[in-house]
């Protein structure tokens, strides 16, 4: 009866229109509340109790910025089985239009994290794995080499980075208007907003809010990571795949 009442709670939580329309958003990527309010069209204070609604239901969780602190950042509780059914396959056909159009148009993805030692590095061996658009993953500012424990827990999971290097983002070669770009991080997503890359709130490139395993320097901290980037990847790849093409 647990899970039961449960899925009941979420479906009565989901019930109301601009609460799926926040949760459908959600689907592939997180977004700060101003990025939703920007999206969604809805005034700061509605957005408010509305997230209040999906937090209290555990649908959503709200996060704090690993870069900067005065942010947080929204996402789906994915790590919750019954959240994670509700949402598998992703509804590609309530995507965002801007979303939608970079979905259609990507040939190549990108993942991008601050030194591109350990997140943007399994991301992109994850993604080879599971599609065969192409992938690379580079640095705001890379460190001098794949991070060993990045390397170590890839092994564990199948993924080889022994032969992975650093890249700089300025110096990666990518499609003009093809290439899908993922922050695995929420300092590079800040940096990449700054700077002039299109606002995150138009979602026509992802951000993923996955806490930097290099802080703690842990195993415990790079499965965690892992897992979370895998889940990511699995329905970004799956979502881009099942997007209907024009013939």
């Amino acid at each position: 009866m647990v899970i039961v009442d449960r899925r009941a709670a979420i479906h009565s939580a989901l019930g109301e229109p601009l609460r799926l329309a926040i949760v459908d958003h959600l689907v592939l990527g997180d977004a700060s509340p101003s990025e939703l309010a920007a999206v969604l069209g809805l005034a700061s204070n509605l957005l408010a109790f509305h997230l209040g609604v999906l937090d209290d239901a555990g649908i959503v969780r709200r996060v704090k910025s690993e870069g900067d602190g005065r942010r947080q950042y929204v996402q789906l509780r994915l790590d919750d089985p019954v959240v994670a059914a509700l949402t598998r396959p992703v509804p590609t056909d309530v995507l965002t239009q801007s979303l939608a159009d970079a979905l259609d148009r990507t040939q190549h993805v990108l993942f991008v994290c601050t030194a591109n030692s350990a997140r943007s590095q399994l991301a992109a061996a994850a993604w080879r794995r599971v599609s065969p658009v192409p992938v690379d993953s580079a640095g705001t500012h890379p460190a001098d080499r794949v991070d060993p424990l990045a390397v170590e827990t890839g092994r564990r999971h199948g993924l080889d980075l022994t032969g992975a290097t650093t890249a700089r983002l300025a110096d990666v070669d990518v499609p003009d208007g093809a290439t899908l770009v993922v922050a695995v991080c929420d300092n590079a997503h800040e940096e990449l907003t700054r700077s002039g890359l299109p606002a995150a709130a138009d979602r026509g490139w992802l951000h993923w809010h996955v806490p930097d395993p290099l802080r703690a320097g842990t195993d415990a901290a790079f499965e965690t990571a892992y897992t979370q980037i895998t889940e990511r990847v699995d329905r970004l790849a799956a979502a881009l795949h099942d997007l209907p093409r024009a013939s």
